[in-house]
């Protein structure tokens, strides 16, 4: 859908029309504003994706893994076939 001049005439008179001569600066003002929040939160969570990224690859990978230990009796631990 192309919009050439015509048409895009035919919109800012409608829109200066429901919104009046007043409101409309208002409006752009703000309508500018959220676009540069907006912007400002796009970058930020590209900029955390990218040190969550980097934290990721400068991570060590031969840290010793931490099974954990269990609570259990060794009677109630089920390490395999009992013979």
């Amino acid at each position: 859908m192309n919009l050439g001049a015509p048409e895009l005439l035919i919109v800012l008179v409608i829109i200066l029309l429901v919104f009046g001569g007043t409101r409309l600066p208002k409006l752009a003002r703000s309508l500018g504003q959220a676009q540069k929040e907006f912007k400002t939160g796009l970058s930020a969570s590209e900029e955390a994706a990218a040190e969550r990224e980097r934290a990721a690859i400068d991570a060590p990978t031969d840290a010793p893994i931490d099974r954990g230990t269990t609570d259990r009796p060794p009677e109630d631990r089920r390490d395999g076939p009992r013979s």
